[in-house]
């Protein structure tokens, strides 16, 4: 069983920094609360782009770990994307978490004008990404023929400082992506099933404890004797505090499709005083093994307590 560690991610629930001096100060009080890293989003919505932005978190900080959650692949060749990734590993000292994705998100698609394949389609190249990713941040010259990319004897430069590479995050929703995190990954991250390309009802009602048994079966059963080494991550959309959880709960019934009983075990959502969902993340942790938990930005001050309470336990 992995220790507790805490990560903030920065998404649009986050007001975008207008200076370089506001997005360092976050990312020093980030630092300064006790979580372990700080992690960008790839969305075309009200974000800073991910490689700049990791780059200045870690000049702007001494320990905390710095990355993405997740890449998005279609924005992303993958021999420009080992380059980038090698660059900032090298350049944070090692402080490098990197997280590769299919891409889900219509808008992003839509609005920038770029065509958005099937499912099947995306995550068969982002498999050919990945396997272009590690490859290239070997230490030899590496070739790859597949149906998406052609690499040619590449040998690629620099070198990351973590070796074989930075952890590796990758997850998804769906049984497809999570035996391929499970296989391929260094943290898999339990996430909803995003298939509609929104956050919507579909992605909410997948959200139960009953629904998270399924999918770390996923993983389990894939990883096999690697499931051990595995860090399972989750991220958290919403958050709570309050001394009555069973009303708080109430007001998300309709919106999970779930009753009391059942939004109270939904692992993508605390709610409640800081000692239960302290006591909820250790049940959890004991079911599941998700030991690495990501708050988003404008969760970072409220769960600080929890983090200060679980870190490295």
């Amino acid at each position: 069983m992995h220790p507790f560690r805490f990560g903030v991610m920065m998404n649009h629930s986050m007001t975008m920094p207008t200076s370089g001096v506001q997005w360092r100060d976050f990312c020093r009080s980030a630092e300064d609360l006790g979580y372990s890293s700080l992690l960008l989003s790839d969305h075309l919505w009200e974000q800073l782009a991910p490689g700049p932005a990791v780059m200045a978190a870690a000049d702007a900080t001494e320990h905390l770990r710095v990355g993405t959650l997740m890449y998005c692949n279609d924005f992303r060749y993958p021999a420009i994307l080992a380059k980038e990734v090698a660059t900032l590993d090298l350049l944070t000292d090692g402080r490098l978490e990197v997280g590769l994705g299919a891409g889900w998100k219509d808008t992003d698609y839509h609005q920038a004008g770029i065509r958005k394949d099937p499912d099947g389609v995306r995550v068969d190249r982002m498999v050919e990404a990945l396997e272009i990713l590690t490859g290239l941040l070997g230490d030899e010259p590496f070739s790859y023929a597949g149906e998406h990319y052609t690499i040619t004897e590449l040998d690629a430069t620099p070198k990351p400082i973590q070796k074989p590479h930075p952890p590796l995050i990758l997850g998804g929703g769906g049984p497809r992506v999570l035996r391929i995190a499970a296989q391929k990954g260094d943290i898999v991250s339990i996430n909803r099933t995003l298939r509609a390309g929104a956050v919507g009802t579909n992605a909410r009602n997948n959200s139960s404890d009953a629904a998270t048994d399924q999918k770390v079966h996923w993983v389990r059963e894939a990883a096999g004797d690697r499931f051990g080494d595995l860090e399972l991550n989750m991220v958290i959309p919403d958050m709570v505090l309050t001394d009555d959880r069973r009303a708080e709960a109430a007001k998300h019934t309709a919106r999970f499709g779930l009753d009391v009983d059942d939004v109270l075990r939904v692992p993508h959502l605390w709610l409640g005083t800081v000692d239960q969902i302290c006591e909820d993340l250790i049940e959890r942790r004991e079911r599941w093994g998700v030991s690495y938990l990501v708050v988003i930005a404008a969760d970072m001050q409220a769960a600080a307590p929890i983090v200060e309470r679980l870190r490295g336990t």
